[in-house]
Order: C-alpha cells, then structure tokens, then sequence
C-alpha cells in the first residue's frame, strides 16, 4: 500500500515547525533579556533621581516656607537619614530664620557608585546661590553629599546620608 503523502513533505513540514518553535524560544529569551535590561536601566534612573533630588530639597531652602522646605525633605528619606536630617533641620532652621536666607540650586550632578535590586550608593554635586540680609546679591555654594538609598516598594528612599569633602 502506497502513501498519498510524500515523506518528504512531512519532514519539510516537520523541520519548519521545529525551526519555528526554536525562534519562538530564542524570541522569548531575547525579550526577556531586553525586558530585564530595561528594568535595571529604570530603576538606576529611578535611584539617581531619587538621590539628585533630595540633595536639590537639601539646599533649596527658603526662610519664608522653611517647614515645607524641611518636610520635603524629609519626605525622601528613611531610617538613619531621617534621623540625621531631624538633628541637622533643627540647626539649619535656626541659621536659616535668624540669617533671612533663601538658596536656591542652580545646577545637580548625580554619579552611580553601586547599585543592587533594593540599595543602592550614588554621590550628589549641588551647585546653590543662596541669599541674606548679609548678602542681598547671592552668594555661590556647592554641596556634595554621599546617599545610601533603600527601595521602598516603587521609591526610593536615602537612609544614610554623609557629606563628601
């Protein structure tokens, strides 16, 4: 008995569905990869800004809404840091309010020093004018401030701060 189907055609057809599965797989495994990428890519952009942003709260203070300015500070930190701020807040608030000063940053730098999936150290450069009765033109000043961050769910939070000489 003769088969209507040549054997042939089975083993093209054959072929090209295996062929077709092992793109699929490699397919996966790529976007998978470029997924991840991506992934890592956003949450390094998301603790450097976290970190420049805090550092530009830092010194963006103004005697006139100095609470507010403390609280979103504060807002971006955790642990130790938040304890430091509290300690170095109270010393500022009092300089700040008796000095009428108001700073204002003019340009931030933020550079990666180490990163995993919930921590991460990345070092600020501030560059502020800051303005008082002392001094009604502006006076330049930098900061450089070394962050330890924690992942808070989709934050980033600094919980250790120290400052850069």
């Amino acid at each position: 008995m003769k088969s209507d189907a040549n054997p042939r055609g089975r083993i093209g057809v054959w072929t090209l569905g295996v062929v077709i599965a092992a793109l699929a797989v490699v397919a996966g495994l790529l976007g998978r990869e470029i997924w991840s990428a991506q992934r890592d890519e956003d949450r390094r952009a998301a603790a450097l800004q976290s970190a420049k942003q805090t550092a530009i709260n830092m010194q963006t203070l103004d005697h006139r809404n100095l609470q507010k300015d403390i609280d979103r500070v504060t807002g971006g930190m955790t642990g130790t840091a938040k304890d430091q701020w509290a300690t170095l807040a109270k010393t500022l608030a009092d300089t700040v309010s008796k000095t009428r000063t108001a700073s204002s940053v003019q340009t931030a730098r933020a550079g990666l020093v180490s990163m995993d999936r919930d921590s991460a150290e990345v070092i600020v450069w501030v560059s502020a004018i800051s303005t008082n009765e002392k001094v009604p033109q502006g006076m330049p000043m930098t900061g450089r401030w070394d962050f330890e961050l924690t992942r808070d769910g989709d934050r980033w939070l600094v919980s250790k701060l120290g400052v850069v000489p």
